[in-house]
């Protein structure tokens, strides 16, 4: 019986479909001996995925600022490493890089930014580098408990309130370094007194609440089978909150040491 579907029914004068010879005997014979290469599944990232690559980043970014602290590099390294660090976390925020050239390159950029400014303080306020490195861990375990406990639930309604709030602050200190031109110190942010305070405790909340927007994308790239090179992703904004955090408290401290 004929089919009436149109592809099946091109098999006509010993033909298969899609108009192909039928295969002789020595050739099925051929195929069946001929080895199969089945193309491997992509593994899917994990909790230990992401850890592995964190302490790599945060290891890379280490070294470079001990390296720069020990050197003793001046201002203009500290100027380098900000603008390379800046463009390369940018390439990587806006592409959504998965690139570890891309992200351990602005772990060293920042890393010698990051020992350069740490030695600056440590000068004028000696120990307050460590201070600033246990109140940073200190965050993070106390964010990462927070999470687990799901004291603080990640929703919507949390992340637009945590990125509004980060949006305003960066506003503040815009319009801080405008007002700088025209009045001694702008208007107060960064000056030492009673404000001062309040904007770097509040910088300081909103990146622990960073954090944990943080533990949330991890949490659900890995339920959604996320490909395991998005660790690397994972890694960078760990690292670019915990160095967000780490300058901030530097700063507070460096307010309650005057």
């Amino acid at each position: 019986m004929e089919s009436k579907n149109p592809i099946f029914s091109r098999q006509s004068n010993g033909q298969q479909a899609w108009g192909t010879p039928t295969p002789t005997a020595e050739q099925l014979q051929g195929m069946y001996n001929s080895p199969s290469y089945a193309p491997t599944a992509q593994r899917t990232m994990t909790i230990d995925d992401v850890v592995v690559r964190g302490f790599i980043t945060l290891g890379t970014l280490a070294v470079s600022a001990a390296v720069a602290w020990t050197l003793n590099f001046g201002t203009a390294a500290l100027l380098i490493g900000v603008i390379v660090g800046l463009i390369l976390g940018l390439i990587v925020s806006f592409k959504q890089s998965t690139n570890p050239v891309l992200i351990l390159g602005y772990a060293v950029a920042y890393g010698v930014a990051i020992g350069v400014v740490s030695h600056q303080y440590n000068d004028l306020y000696h120990g307050i580098v460590f201070q600033a490195v246990v109140g940073t861990a200190l965050a993070f375990a106390a964010m990462l408990t927070v999470y687990s406990l799901r004291i603080i639930r990640v929703t919507p309604k949390f992340t637009k309130f945590v990125v509004a709030a980060a949006l305003g602050l960066m506003g503040l200190v815009l319009v801080n370094l405008v007002a700088s031109f025209f009045i001694p110190e702008g208007i107060g942010i960064r000056s030492g007194g009673a404000l001062a305070y309040v904007f770097s405790i509040a910088v300081i909340l909103i990146g622990c609440f960073f954090l944990l927007l943080d533990f949330n994308e991890v949490e659900q790239g890995v339920k959604a089978g996320a490909p395991e090179k998005y660790s690397w992703l994972m890694a960078f904004g760990l690292t670019v909150t915990l160095v967000w955090i780490y300058l901030e408290i530097l700063r507070l401290l460096s307010y309650l040491r005057e």
